[in-house]
């Protein structure tokens, strides 16, 4: 997968990512497109930042976040084992698709669900690719909304007090065509193998 980061990007795609990588590296949480629809995010590896994207949703710190990963690589440095399901899984998928991974390593606490998983994804579109590939880092992604309330399909539907909320917000220009505006599926894994569907 790393051969996909070896292109000439679009230099306005280049700023927007250079700007949201200068917030997240001081803590910051950015408001941004992903594959599915609008989200929160922050340094998955930063507690601090995380804490403040559950004070931005109003949700309780108890509760895991997805985690979006660049490429295989990535993904295989924030987690124990990646069952060989997965990368079935990963390989012949065609939509968005969170897989929950047993045990996870090297993220803040507050992003681990208590049995230890960790939702993560490769997203499917190149703006948050190459913001976590730049990063060097996972990126939260989180809806963004309060938690409770529906969540945006589109930039226009994001409330002002979350946009209020932000250290930085991408330009609307970023939402790619490929946007399923729609969060997507969620498939937790045993290092065994066994697959259990979440959310379709």
């Amino acid at each position: 997968m790393a051969a996909r980061h070896a292109y000439k990007m679009d230099p306005k795609m280049l700023s927007q990512i250079e700007k949201a990588i200068e917030v997240l590296k001081s803590g910051g949480v950015i408001l941004y497109p992903t594959d599915t629809i609008w989200g929160l995010g922050c340094d998955a590896t930063n507690p601090e930042a995380v804490k403040k994207v559950f004070a931005i949703k109003q949700r309780e710190e108890s509760k895991s976040l997805v985690t979006l990963v660049s490429d295989l690589d990535m993904l295989a440095r924030y987690v124990k084992e990646i069952p060989s399901a997965a990368l079935d899984l990963i390989e012949v998928n065609d939509t968005p698709m969170t897989i929950i991974y047993p045990e996870a390593v090297g993220l803040a606490e507050n992003v681990i669900a208590e049995d230890g998983s960790v939702g993560i994804r490769i997203p499917m579109n190149e703006f948050c690719r190459q913001l976590c590939f730049k990063l060097r880092k996972p990126l939260v992604s989180t809806s963004a909304n309060i938690s409770g309330e529906n969540p945006p399909k589109g930039f226009k539907d994001i409330s002002k007090e979350i946009k209020d909320a932000v250290d930085y917000t991408v330009h609307p220009s970023m939402e790619e065509k490929t946007s399923t505006h729609k969060a997507s599926q969620i498939i937790k894994l045993s290092l065994s193998g066994q697959i259990q569907i979440i959310r379709k």
